[in-house]
C-alpha cells in the first residue's frame, strides 16, 4: 500500500503530540472543611424539641408520642425493681446517711451502722454499732426511716448493693421503677418545659427503661448514656416527679410488647428512622416531618471550620486528607463519609464522623475549601490559572495578600461541576490567595513571582548586557558561565533606573545565564541560557 507524503506527515505529526509528556499538574493545597449541621443527636424516635413545640401547641403527651412512634398504643406495664450500675472499678466508695442504717453480708450477716459516713474498701471491713467487723460480698445496704442513702455524696432511693471485684468495689442500687424514673426524666428533659411535654418524657423513658435491659449483667441499667442519665434524688424535680406519677406505669407498645422509645434532643426538621441509622428496619421508628423543632436552638448550626490535618488525626486516617464527599440517608442524614487522600479513598461510617468530630448529629452539609498549588513559579508579566476546590458553599471568590495581614478581593471563582473552581491571576509580585466565603477561608497559598530576566549577545567586546522586569533600582544581577556541569559566577552587575544591567567580564564562548537572588516582594530569577558562539 502506498502512503502519500501528506499523510505520513500527518501520522507522524499527531504520534509526535501523544508522545509529548502532560503538563504538570498543581500540587492539593491543604482543604478546610466548612460543617454545617442540624438537629442535635441521632435523630431517630421522639424529638424531645418537637415535643415541646407540639405541647406549646397544645397536644397532649399521647399526641405527641403517637406521632413520633407510628402504629403504637399505650398501655400498662408490670411494676417491679430496677438495678442500676452506680459504680464501678473504685478503690473505695463511701456509704452515708442521716439516720442509723443496715447491711446484710452474703452470709446473712446483718449489721447495724450508726448515722453518718461509711468508707468502704475491697476488704469490706466495717465500723458498726457493735464495733468493727468483716463482712461477705456482695453486701446489700438498706437505709434507715425515710433517709435516703448517699453514694459519695449524692442521694439515691431504694438500697445500694456492693460487691468486691478484687482491688476494686462495684455499686447497684435497686430501686423501684418509678423511683428510677424520678432520677431520670429532670436529667433527660428540661424540669420547665411544658407538662405535657415532661409525661411524653416519662412514657418515654419508661418504655425504653423496659425494652433496653441489660442482659448477662448483675444488673439491669447504666446510670449513663449507656441507658438513660440517672442522677438519683439530686435530679428530681417537682415537675418532672408530677409527670412520672401521672403517667405511672404506662409504656408504649407496639404489637403487644414494650417499645424501645428512642429519643433524642433535636431534630432538624425531620426525625430519621432506625433502618437510616441503625442498620436495622423497624416499623416505629420511621422518618417524620417535625416542624415542631424550630424552637430548638440546634434546629440549624454551624459553621464549623475543620482543617484537614485535623479531620486526619481524629478520625486515624494514615495519609494526608485532600477531599471528602458524604453519601446521605433518604432522612438526608449522612450515611459515609469518603475521604479523598494521598494514597486513596477512604470511607468512614457517619456514628464514628460524629463522635471523633464533635459534631451534633450527622445531619450535616459539608462544604469544602482547597486553593492548589502551581507546578512552578511564575515569571514576571505571565499568568496562570489557581484552581482548587469551593464545594457545596455560596458565592465563593478569590482574595489576595502581599503579607497575610490585610487581604483584597480578585474576583469571582469560575466554579464547574463536582465542585473544581478556578481563576486567571496574574501577580506582580510574590503574592498569597486564599478562597473565601461568608465565614470561613481556605488555608493561605503562596504564589512566587520570578523577575523576568533577559540576557542579550554581546554588542561590543568584554559586555554582556540584560534587563529586568520589573525593574529593581540598585538590584545586584549575577552573571554565570556553564563550566562543565557546574555553573560559576563570572561578573555581576547593578540594574539601573531603567531596568537595564551591564557587565564587563571575560566573555569567551559558552552558556551564560543571569541570575538574581530574592528581593523586593520577588522570588529568585534565572534568566534563559545565552549561548555565545563567538
Amino acid at each position: 500500500m502506498r502512503i502519500s507524503f501528506a499523510v505520513l506527515t500527518a501520522l507522524v505529526v499527531v504520534s509526535a503530540a501523544s508522545a509529548q509528556p502532560a503538563p504538570p499538574a498543581a500540587t492539593p493545597g491543604e482543604a478546610l472543611f466548612v460543617i454545617s449541621g442540624k438537629g442535635y443527636g441521632h435523630g431517630v424516635g421522639l424529638s424531645q424539641y418537637g415535643a415541646y413545640g407540639m405541647a406549646n401547641e397544645g397536644y397532649t403527651y399521647d399526641e405527641i408520642l403517637s406521632y413520633y412512634y407510628t402504629g403504637i398504643a399505650l398501655g400498662p406495664a408490670a411494676a417491679k425493681g430496677v438495678r442500676v450500675l452506680l459504680a464501678e472499678g473504685r478503690p473505695a466508695v463511701t456509704i452515708a446517711s442521716t439516720v442509723p442504717f443496715t447491711i446484710r453480708d452474703a452470709a446473712g450477716q446483718a449489721y447495724r451502722i450508726p448515722a453518718g459516713p461509711l468508707t468502704l474498701r475491697p476488704n469490706l471491713e466495717i465500723t458498726t454499732a457493735e464495733g468493727p467487723a468483716t463482712a461477705i460480698s456482695p453486701l446489700v445496704v438498706r437505709p434507715g426511716k425515710a433517709a435516703p442513702l448517699s453514694l459519695d455524696g449524692r442521694l439515691y432511693r431504694g438500697s445500694l448493693q456492693v460487691s468486691a471485684q478484687g482491688v476494686f468495689l462495684r455499686v447497684v442500687n435497686v430501686v423501684a421503677l418509678e423511683s428510677y424514673l424520678q432520677g431520670v426524666v429532670a436529667g433527660e428533659m428540661p424540669h420547665a418545659w411544658p407538662a405535657e411535654a415532661l409525661k411524653a418524657q416519662a412514657v418515654a423513658a419508661r418504655s425504653y427503661a423496659l425494652a433496653n435491659l441489660v442482659k448477662g449483667k448483675p444488673f439491669d441499667l447504666y446510670s449513663d448514656v449507656r441507658s438513660q442519665v440517672y442522677l438519683g434524688v439530686a435530679g428530681e424535680k417537682p415537675t418532672t416527679s408530677d409527670a412520672v406519677q401521672q403517667t405511672a406505669a404506662e409504656v408504649v407498645l407496639y404489637g403487644g410488647k414494650v417499645a424501645s422509645t428512642l429519643y433524642f434532643s433535636s431534630s432538624g426538621g425531620r426525625t430519621a428512622s432506625a433502618a437510616d441509622v441503625f442498620g436495622v428496619p423497624t416499623p416505629y421508628l420511621v422518618s417524620r416531618p417535625d416542624p415542631w423543632d424550630k424552637a430548638s436552638p440546634y434546629h440549624r448550626w454551624g459553621p464549623v471550620l475543620l482543617g484537614a490535618r485535623t479531620v486526619q488525626a481524629k478520625l486515624g486516617i494514615d495519609a494526608r486528607v485532600l477531599d471528602a464527599t458524604g453519601v446521605t440517608t433518604p432522612s438526608s442524614r449522612l450515611r459515609a463519609l469518603t475521604l479523598q487522600t494521598a494514597t486513596g479513598p477512604q470511607t468512614v461510617p457517619a456514628s464514628l464522623v460524629r463522635t471523633a468530630l464533635g459534631l451534633r448529629s450527622t445531619w450535616i452539609s459539608i462544604g469544602v475549601l482547597r486553593l492548589d498549588r502551581p507546578p512552578s513559579p511564575l515569571v514576571f508579566g505571565s499568568s496562570a490559572r489557581l484552581s482548587g476546590i469551593a464545594r457545596r458553599l455560596l458565592s465563593p471568590t478569590l482574595s489576595s495578600s502581599v503579607d497575610g495581614s490585610v487581604w483584597s478581593p480578585v474576583g469571582s471563582l469560575l466554579r464547574e461541576p463536582g465542585g473544581t473552581a478556578s481563576l486567571v491571576v496574574k501577580p506582580a509580585r510574590t503574592t498569597r490567595y486564599r478562597i473565601e466565603v461568608v465565614g470561613a477561608a481556605s488555608p493561605a497559598l503562596l504564589v512566587q513571582v520570578a523577575p523576568r530576566l533577559q540576557l542579550g549577545q554581546p554588542a561590543e567586546p568584554g559586555v554582556l548586557t540584560g534587563t529586568m522586569r520589573p525593574k529593581l533600582l540598585g538590584a545586584v544581577v549575577a552573571i554565570e558561565r556553564m563550566d562543565g556541569s557546574v555553573w560559576v559566577p563570572v561578573g555581576e552587575a547593578a540594574v539601573d533606573e531603567t531596568g537595564a544591567f551591564r557587565a564587563e567580564l571575560t566573555i569567551v564562548p559558552g552558556s551564560y545565564r543571569a541570575r538574581i537572588p530574592a528581593a523586593g516582594g520577588l522570588a529568585a530569577g534565572t534568566s534563559p541560557v545565552l549561548e555565545v558562539t563567538g
